[in-house]
């Protein structure tokens, strides 16, 4: 059993993290959540120094990098600014990925070189005010018209649809039979008439939030859909398999980054004579965290091995889904504790942790789903 990274992995890692340091440094982060503007300056800078392009193929200039790889990338990022991360594993994967596993040769010559090079970024459009955690109960139509479809519906929770060229689409084109029947995927521009986007104001992720989509009588041309016609349900679960590991490696990193922080305080922070972490109830909590953060790595990294061999399974999607979503909310959570009112202040970093992290166990499958999905596999 091998548990290091190779050479060119540690490189990666550095160079990542180098960069991150320059064009992402902890103030630029702060800024972009209390402004509530994207990290556009960063993910342009991410883009031209080419890690956008780790994925892909050679003869779309990539390196064709592992989900190894792609696990690295996006847990530096995730360590510098989560929303930075889970920017990139959009484009990455909504685009990218899902273009090249089933999109036609027009799609992928066009699109896939103007993703690479940041012109153009993506968003997923999936659930609904009705389907969330039943997702393939969505509602949102698509009628062939001609030589286009015609889109009507709405979504919600499509972060990034108001920064975002494209947006991958699933939507219902045939009606009756099993609910993940006669589903199919679109790459629709965010641009066509008849798309309506409304910000939603929330909680945390404040740097590129999330939206509700209304979609009226809006023309896709019948070329935009990616994959076959009512039989797409089967590639968004596989496009969710790396959704699962994009956002742990994302969180991972930020979870990192709030131990961290929470670690260097309780070395400096003196109370009744000494540093507040040599006081067994703030010890303990480090402790507790460093353990939650270690098990999280191993899981991360093992799923993208299992990624990177075919062998990886639903099972293992959900449990690390779950365990890295839960390690976030409760190190973030931790973290603030050991700040005490200094963690409830805005002017530290811990609270946009604590913010941030409860997504972490609700978008992309609660934790329960996951727990569900876990318990089906043990014949339960």
């Amino acid at each position: 059993m091998e548990f290091s990274f190779t050479e060119e992995q540690e490189v990666l890692r550095s160079q990542v993290r180098k960069l991150l340091e320059d064009v992402c440094p902890p103030e630029y982060a702060a800024k972009c959540d209390v402004d509530a503007v994207p990290p556009r300056e960063a993910y342009n800078a991410m883009a031209e120094q080419g890690w956008l392009r780790l994925i892909l193929p050679e003869e779309y200039g990539g390196v064709g990098g592992s989900p190894i790889d792609l696990a690295i990338l996006l847990e530096e990022a995730g360590r510098a600014y989560e929303e930075l991360g889970i920017w990139m594993f959009r484009s990455m994967v909504w685009g990218g990925y899902a273009i090249l596993t089933h999109g036609t040769e027009a799609q992928k010559s066009d699109i896939i070189p103007k993703m690479a090079t940041g012109e153009y970024s993506f968003c997923f459009g999936l659930s609904e005010p009705e389907s969330g955690s039943d997702a393939a109960a969505l509602k949102t139509s698509a009628t062939l018209k001609g030589s286009d479809y015609v889109i009507n519906g709405q979504k919600v929770w499509t972060s990034g649809m108001d920064i975002a060229k494209y947006c991958l689409l699933v939507a219902r084109t045939t009606q009756g039979g099993k609910k993940q029947q006669g589903i199919t995927n679109f790459l629709v521009d965010t641009s066509l008439p008849g798309i309506e986007i409304q910000k939603i104001d929330t909680l945390g992720h404040r740097g590129i939030g999330t939206t509700q989509v209304f979609y009226s009588d809006v023309h896709v041309p019948a070329e935009m859909t990616l994959g076959e016609v009512d039989n797409g349900w089967a590639n968004t679960d596989a496009y969710l398999w790396y959704e699962r590991l994009c956002l742990s490696a994302a969180r991972y990193g930020a979870a990192t980054s709030a131990f961290d922080y929470a670690l260097q305080y309780a070395k400096e922070r003196t109370q009744f004579g000494r540093p507040i972490g040599k006081f067994q109830a703030i010890s303990h909590k480090l402790a507790e965290m460093k353990v939650m953060l270690e098990t999280t790595r191993l899981l991360v990294y093992q799923f993208a091995w299992k990624m990177a061999q075919g062998a990886a399974t639903r099972h293992d999607a959900a449990i690390v889904k779950l365990y890295s979503g839960e390690t976030y909310k409760n190190v973030s959570d931790m973290g603030l504790q050991i700040l005490g009112g200094y963690g409830f202040a805005n002017e530290y970093p811990m609270q946009r942790f604590f913010r941030d992290s409860r997504l972490a166990v609700i978008g992309g499958g609660t934790s329960e789903i996951q727990k569900n999905i876990i318990a089906k596999n043990l014949g339960l």
